[in-house]
């Protein structure tokens, strides 16, 4: 287990995912199942993680963009944090960077075909968010 595991106490605040049963079904998740669900839930956390990678992501979803053009779409990140993470997206293939030879040169971001997979996970997310919102705050 990583120390990251450990420390965090994400596996014991997380328990719960290996006591679900699948939807419409009254069988437990097995142990290997739990493991390996919760194994793809922590590499997809990985790879989103962060207050940015998301909203870039949306930003890049309805057309390419130049670097400030998402810093206008995305409030309050700093140029050096947007960097960092469109190397992080283009890395993990969310992300696609184009260098046009032009004087001076150009540089375009776009989301990946890659990144459409996201889609309905997002849908899920903004759903719970907003249902979420409405709880906390009785709206």
């Amino acid at each position: 287990m990583s120390s990251f595991l450990k420390e965090s106490g994400y596996v014991l605040e997380s328990g719960y995912l290996c006591n679900m049963t699948e939807i419409n079904e009254t069988t437990p998740i097995s142990k290997a199942e739990c493991s390996g669900s919760l194994r793809n839930v922590i590499d997809a956390l990985y790879v989103l993680n962060g207050k940015w990678k998301l909203p870039i992501v949306l930003s890049l979803v309805h057309a390419p963009k130049r670097f400030n053009e998402i810093m206008k779409d995305v409030e309050g990140i700093s140029p050096k944090i947007l960097a960092q993470e469109l190397k992080h997206l283009e890395q993990n293939e969310l992300v696609v960077r184009k260098v046009f030879a032009t004087t001076p040169v150009s540089i375009i971001y776009e989301a990946s075909p890659y990144s459409n997979t996201l889609q309905d996970v997002l849908k899920t997310l903004s759903e719970w968010g907003a249902g979420h919102r409405r709880k906390i705050t009785g709206h």
